[in-house]
């Protein structure tokens, strides 16, 4: 009966043993988990300032504009997304206005250690930018095209946000048709609103 005892006693004292150090390994593992998550989202520190609803105006080729963008981070924090909306004042070229809808995403592309910004058009156009400079201590982005969908292949983007106080940055488009230098396409200045 005292072996039968000892043996449970032993084997109650090397579960327990066994859980403690189970438990332990998990923490550890979580810890680290949680370690690795946060070397992921640290590379979005830069432009943890756009998250929050924005409301603008601007001008460009298509007139005098009234916007409003949101970022935020979706799945599972590994992708930024802009929705934008943009409608442009009647004017003599476009006696109605004009409403232009786009929404992107920014990625980081852990192999080329760069940033990319995949824009989605409502006139079914899809850009894709890469960051080529972060200035002036964080905060200006320079993304320029690497790739655009349904443009004649010789056209060239180019888009800058600027920061220019904690609850404004600017934001111009750059376009270069072919044979030609970059040219201002549109420009505004948004202010956070949330």
């Amino acid at each position: 009966m005292r072996k039968k005892v000892l043996f449970l006693l032993s084997f109650m004292l090397i579960l327990c043993f066994s859980l403690v150090l189970a438990r332990a390994q998990k923490e550890k593992t979580q810890q680290a988990q949680l370690s690795q998550s946060q070397k992921e989202t640290d590379v979005w520190a830069p432009f943890q300032f756009f998250v929050g609803k924005w409301l603008g105006q601007g001008e460009g080729k298509n007139g005098v504009s009234k916007g409003k963008q949101e970022y935020q981070f979706v799945l599972r924090g590994k992708f930024l997304q802009v929705k934008n909306e943009t409608r442009f004042e009647p004017q003599e070229k476009n006696p109605k206005g004009e409403l232009h809808e786009d929404m992107g995403f920014f990625s980081y592309d852990q192999a080329r250690k760069l940033y990319v910004f995949r824009q989605f058009h409502v006139e079914g156009f899809v850009n894709q930018y890469i960051c080529k400079k972060i200035l002036d201590e964080g905060k200006t982005f320079i993304f320029a095209s690497e790739q655009l969908e349904n443009l004649p292949p010789e056209f060239k983007a180019r888009l800058t946000y600027k920061i220019l106080n904690p609850n404004e940055f600017q934001m111009t488009f750059d376009l270069a048709i072919p044979g030609k230098d970059y040219e201002c396409y549109s420009s505004g200045v948004l202010k956070r609103v949330k």
